[in-house]
């Protein structure tokens, strides 16, 4: 057997445990890295059968860290950040590609992102934007993204977030559902077949959140739910009931008449835009250029549409 480079454990065992400890779950980490839960289990006992102290603990459905797995964890963070920003640093100064990766909602993506990037991509024709589109925040967990775009507080473990916008919610409908059903308060809005986004996602807006939000009172509510932002909207469009509209999202579709703003009431968005890294990684320069931009090309906090 060949003798192991610095006394290292196998390269193979740290990428399971790194994958493992960052998504908190052997099944996921075994969907990042494309192998069986039960290869992620080996490699992890292998690996604490060499420490000699467990590493994880397993539950049913998710692993936690032990302290002794806190204190690998964050080293292996540490160096596998280094690795990729140095890796990609080489490759920008070879002459090579440049790229970034940047991570987002169908809905952010489809709807406030493409109608802008073009802007970006005259300004900056040697950097390739690729995306990792998805509704599941595993996926934009991924090691593989540079920067991702993520609506919530803006605390999320282990990443660095810089506020983009904060936003206004309310009901949007077709112009011809408005004209079948004329609302002028809460009660009228909140009578009608409503459409819920369901994410899992406690930091996104509901219909019940929004209805004691906008200070209505607690009522049985009439929910068919979608599991994309996007679908909804179009089931909004072709007047099969009433959706919730982020006004960064939904505005041109209301400026378009595609949807119209149903009633009066409104409010804040409890949780903002944000984009987001891995603080452990020191972003690429074309990364930065990136982060820069959507910074400066996000509008202040929105202006709801005109009510009424």
């Amino acid at each position: 057997m060949a003798r192991r480079s610095r006394n290292l454990p196998p390269l193979t065992s740290l990428v399971a445990f790194e994958a493992a400890a960052r998504q908190r779950s052997l099944t996921r980490a075994a969907k990042e890295l494309n192998v069986t839960p039960g290869a992620i289990s080996k490699q992890i006992k292998a690996l604490e059968t060499e420490a000699g102290v467990a590493l994880l603990l397993r539950g049913h459905r998710s692993v936690e860290m032990t302290p002794q797995g806190e204190i690998l964890h964050a080293a292996l963070t540490r160096g596998f950040g280094e690795i990729v920003a140095a890796f990609q640093r080489i490759k920008s100064s070879s002459g090579g590609h440049r790229s970034v990766t940047l991570g987002s909602t169908t809905a952010f993506a489809q709807m406030w992102l493409m109608p802008r990037l073009g802007h970006f991509w005259r300004m900056h024709q040697d950097i390739t934007v690729n995306h990792v589109i998805s509704d599941s925040s595993q996926d934009l967990g991924m090691a593989r993204i540079d920067l991702r775009v993520r609506y919530g507080a803006g605390d999320w473990h282990n990443e660095t977030a810089i506020r983009l916008f904060g936003d206004q919610i309310y009901p949007v409908c077709s112009p011809e559902f408005a004209g079948r059903h004329p609302a002028k308060g809460l009660a009228d809005v909140t009578s009608l077949p409503l459409l819920e986004l369901e994410t899992g996602d406690p930091s996104w807006t509901g219909w019940a959140d929004w209805l004691k939000g906008a200070g209505g009172k607690a009522r049985s509510l009439t929910l068919r739910t979608f599991s994309s932002y996007v679908v909804a909207l179009q089931a909004a469009q072709d007047g099969q009931g009433v959706a919730l509209g982020w006004h960064s999202l939904v505005a041109p579709l209301v400026e378009s008449g595609k949807l119209v703003v149903l009633g009066s009431a409104r409010m804040a968005a409890a949780q903002a835009f944000y984009v987001t890294w891995d603080e452990h990684k020191s972003l690429s320069p074309e990364a930065r250029v990136l982060r820069d931009w959507l910074i400066s090309f996000a509008r202040p906090d929105p202006e709801p549409a005109r009510l009424g």
